[in-house]
């Protein structure tokens, strides 16, 4: 049986997504504006009048956290004082001393806690995974990952630094847990730069380079005043190149270094000269193919959770990958705040 807290955007979008699942039972919701307790009312839900008559109802088993992220830290301990196993919203805190907090709760009251990091199961990110892990490009050296809008920072709590506002909490914590669950070595170093074009509050865009132990490098980069978006994922190895536009699936291919069919280079005349090293190869020489296409259920988060509750398999998003993955946000804001690299395990 569960519950929700923060009845906003992502709060109902969990409602939807657990009213399909037959393994719960919706409580009941709480949101501290009226009017959204309200709206919950009109679309069939309970509408607890405080946090703690939610906490107080012996029947919820696990909840939710959807509020504003400078709240998933003591509601999430409070939470699970009560007895109740907690998923929190991403990120998951805006500190790893906080983390460690809630991490320690989770030990002492013998409670799941857990963190919606429903971006692993985004079709994109696997199709890109399964590539990299059946070495279908050869040895991969350089990784890409991009998020591009043209709105800004939304116009909310996200335009505030101290409830944890900005780009690198916002859609940086999806994209490097995503690089952490695609390359398993350590990392090395972290270079992150910052933009401040429509907010001088908190980052609405970065750039971060991340280096791992191998050598392989992956660029991050979220931008929020882009009107030409470059590519969602580009990844190079020694025998190919894999891109994807966009979050659909189909806008990418392989292109995969096939024989040495070459004969001489033409070179390509430039307004100011010319060029063999730049020249294309022939198409008789490469494979221009389809990404393999993935269907994945965000469902199996919520899934995995209940089974983790009921002791039949480990929870997917663990305490050590939550840490790694704010510390590493930390590292960037370090990074951009004493301009350097800043090394990482």
């Amino acid at each position: 049986k569960w519950a929700l807290i923060g009845y906003g955007g992502m709060g109902r979008w969990h409602v939807e997504k657990l009213r399909t699942l037959p393994e719960f039972e919706i409580a009941g919701v709480y949101d501290i504006l009226p009017e959204r307790r309200e709206a919950a009312v009109k679309d069939g839900l309970t509408a607890y009048d405080s946090l703690e008559s939610l906490l107080a109802d012996a029947s919820v088993e696990l909840v939710t956290i959807a509020t504003p992220n400078d709240l998933h830290r003591p509601i999430a301990i409070q939470a699970m004082a009560a007895g109740k196993h907690v998923i929190s919203e991403k990120p998951v805190t805006l500190s790893s001393r906080d983390l460690q907090a809630m991490i320690d709760a989770s030990r002492k009251y013998g409670r799941i806690f857990s963190v919606h990091q429903n971006r692993r199961w985004d079709e994109d990110f696997l199709i890109i995974k399964q590539i990299y892990d059946q070495n279908s490009l050869g040895r991969v050296f350089n990784i890409e990952s991009r998020v591009h809008g043209s709105r800004g920072v939304p116009g909310d709590w996200r335009n505030t630094w101290l409830q944890g506002g900005g780009m690198i909490l916002d859609w940086g914590v999806h994209m490097l847990d995503q690089l952490l669950m695609l390359v398993d070595e350590p990392v090395v170093s972290t270079f992150c730069t910052v933009s401040h074009v429509t907010n001088d509050e908190v980052d609405d865009g970065f750039k971060a380079i991340i280096t791992f132990g191998s050598g392989l490098t992956a660029q991050v980069e979220v931008g929020t005043s882009n009107f030409i978006n470059l590519p969602r994922w580009y990844m190079q190895g020694a025998i190919g190149t894999a891109e994807l536009q966009s979050f659909d699936t189909t806008s990418g291919e392989m292109v995969i270094y096939k024989n040495d069919d070459e004969g001489e280079v033409k070179p390509v005349i430039t307004a100011a000269g010319l060029t063999k090293t730049m020249a294309p190869r022939k198409p008789s020489s490469l494979d221009h193919l389809p990404l393999p296409q993935i269907h994945a259920d965000v469902h199996d988060f919520y899934r995995n959770v209940c089974k983790a509750i009921d002791g039949e398999e480990p929870q997917l998003i663990t305490h050590p990958q939550m840490m790694r993955v704010m510390k590493l946000m930390e590292a960037a804001f370090q990074s951009d705040a004493e301009g350097r690299p800043v090394s990482f395990e």
